[in-house]
């Protein structure tokens, strides 16, 4: 292979695995909107559709990186894959994938960024193998095209592999099919041991308007649990608002909890709730996020209205450089602005007549379908997935929107609804 060509055609194969793996964090990023991911997503196309001129020379060098540890060098190649005709190629990625949860999570993803009909083929030989990983692997991707697999889905809530009941299970409630969990063994799922089952039951069965399964979803909040924050967006936007409003007061009694509780009051989208926001911005582990839950609110734009401040000197979250730190966590709420307290005090003290007590607000608007719509359109990611999941809940027969499909995808859709 001529050198030049062969040092083009691996760049293309790092940049493409190093520009799916930042796309997992923009995805839940609190500063991206749909046009950030649509010109990122370009981005990412760019390189994998230089990988397709590559033909066999493209093949090889990410088949070379198959055998690797890491989960994104498995993205592009199973891309090419899927959409080939060559089987070899296929049983490479899914050789190298084997039964490795992080490692199919680059396989379904794959499978999602290309469109249902030219994915469909090998979804169906997915859910139709002997495998329950491989069928957890096409249940996925059905999910994330929002395609109903029909009596698959039956069949995989029934199935003795936990992994595969549990995404079943999460299904149904993305494809807005969560009532019908009443009529299979519920209690059962809300009661196993196994954690992502009785999350993705209590997940599906609360959206669906099941009130039995939003005590099971709040468990997981009190246990702090790796659900936690997912169990909380759901539950209290399921909850009366009264029992939401004194869940809202426990979670803040506990320092363990008060992070949520922050979160809670802006899911609660409760204006009586925004003083207590402020007082928690002289807080520096919690300021940006009471921040971020006074824009779900209120909508206000802390930058662009000028009501940041600086990071608190001293204050340090996240991984530092000395060796001897211990704390390898990621700062959670590293894009978010630092809010200044007595600014945004000022400004809600002009401001505040425009909300009325005991009215839900989102993003500054009384909550509506036709405000979420318009929120899937111009909102930040973090803010897409709430209208998502508050326009699931308004609509329980309904898909929910997926606010990480391909950015293309998704202009169309919204678009549509």
């Amino acid at each position: 292979m001529n050198p030049t060509i062969s040092s083009i055609l691996h760049q293309l194969a790092e940049e493409a695995a190093f520009l799916w793996h930042l796309r997992g964090g923009i995805l839940q990023s609190p500063h991206f909107s749909l046009s950030d991911l649509e010109r990122f997503d370009e981005r990412l196309e760019a390189q994998v559709d230089g990988l397709r001129v590559g033909g066999d020379a493209s093949w090889e060098i990410c088949r070379s990186a198959l055998p690797g540890d890491t989960v994104e060098g498995l993205f592009a190649p199973a891309v090419l894959a899927f959409e080939g005709v060559n089987s070899e190629h296929l049983q490479q990625v899914m050789d190298a994938m084997g039964t490795d949860r992080e490692k199919a999570r680059a396989v379904i993803s794959a499978l999602g960024w290309l469109p249902y009909e030219q994915a469909r083929p090998r979804i169906e030989q997915l859910l139709a193998d002997e495998s329950p990983f491989h069928r957890y692997i096409g249940m996925a991707a059905c999910a994330i095209h929002r395609h109903d697999p029909g009596p698959q889905l039956t069949r995989a809530v029934n199935d003795t592999s936990p992994l595969l009941m549990a995404r079943g299970l999460r299904a149904y409630g993305e494809l807005g099919r969560g009532c019908e969990l009443n009529d299979f063994r519920l209690q059962e799922y809300l009661t196993d041991h196994d954690d992502e089952i009785r999350f993705a039951a209590a997940w599906s069965a609360s959206l669906a308007g099941i009130g039995t399964a939003v005590g099971v979803l709040r468990s997981f909040v009190a246990s702090s649990s790796r659900y936690a924050e997912k169990a909380l967006n759901v539950s209290v936007r399921c909850m009366r608002p009264e029992s939401a409003r004194a869940w809202q007061r426990e979670l803040a009694q506990s320092s363990e909890t008060i992070r949520f509780a922050a979160i809670c009051a802006g899911a609660l989208g409760d204006p009586s709730l925004v003083p207590w926001l402020i007082d928690r911005m002289d807080t520096p582990t919690i300021a940006r996020v009471a921040g971020e839950a006074l824009t779900m609110i209120t909508g206000i734009d802390i930058e662009l209205e000028e009501l940041a401040g600086s990071r608190p000197e001293g204050f340090n979250a996240g991984p530092t450089d000395d060796p001897k730190d211990l704390n390898v966590a990621m700062d959670a709420d590293e894009n978010l602005p630092w809010p200044d307290a007595d600014r945004v005090a000022a400004w809600w003290g002009k401001n505040k007549g425009r909300f009325q007590s005991g009215t839900r607000y989102f993003l500054g608007k009384p909550v509506s379908p036709e405000h979420l719509r318009l929120a899937l359109k111009t909102g930040l990611q973090r803010q897409r997935a709430a209208a998502a999941l508050e326009l699931a809940r308004m609509n329980p027969g309904r898909p929910m929107f997926e606010v990480r499909a391909p950015a293309a995808r998704q202009r169309k859709e919204v678009a549509a609804i």
